[in-house]
């Protein structure tokens, strides 16, 4: 099966988007910042080696012109980022299949070859974040049960939890920096 990427998205209105970047530069200009983010890796991410989906929150944004229409989305439902996570992972079935942060300024593709390249020789694959979160998981094969369970979302600990939540060896890629906060826009 062709390797998927996903891009995680969510509607780009102000107030519903990179709400704690807003509460530094404003909600106006945050959602100005992610719709630019969001078009510079669509436009990074596409690449003949895999195919590109979104998976768009909310569910009523699925037909949004704000995306580029010739690319498949699903919807992420309810619940928080494990939740939607992992219901990605199980709609796209046993992969290979890498969920990548919409956040991300310094990623491209060769990144994710990279990841792509690690699920060859192991089940699952995490890009670190530099602020002790991930900006990719992927995964080869049936996610397992309990996947994302007791993760600490928005913490120094999403990485290693979602680690524990594998109970098998993990590939490290890339470490690279995602834009929550005002303070991450300089890096």
């Amino acid at each position: 099966m062709r390797p998927r990427l996903v891009l995680m998205l969510k509607e780009p209105r102000p107030g519903r988007v990179k709400t704690r970047l807003a509460a530094g530069i404003g909600r106006v200009e945050a959602t100005w910042w992610f719709r630019h983010q969001v078009a510079r890796s669509l436009r990074a991410l596409r690449d003949p080696r895999w195919d590109l989906w979104l998976a768009v929150a909310p569910e009523a944004a699925l037909a949004s012109r704000a995306w580029p229409r010739d690319l498949p989305r699903l919807g992420q439902g309810r619940g928080d980022l494990g939740a939607r996570m992992a219901r990605v992972f199980r709609r796209l079935g046993p992969g290979p299949v890498c969920i990548v942060g919409s956040d991300i300024p310094g990623m491209g593709p060769a990144h994710v070859a990279r990841a792509f390249a690690a699920l060859k020789a192991h089940r699952a694959v995490l890009g670190p974040a530099e602020d002790g979160g991930y900006w990719l998981i992927g995964l080869r094969g049936t996610p397992p049960a309990g996947l994302f369970d007791n993760v600490r979302w928005s913490t120094p600990h999403a990485l290693e939890d979602t680690r524990a939540t594998l109970r098998e060896p993990v590939a490290l890629v890339d470490r690279l920096a995602d834009v929550d906060e005002a303070r991450d826009l300089p890096r």
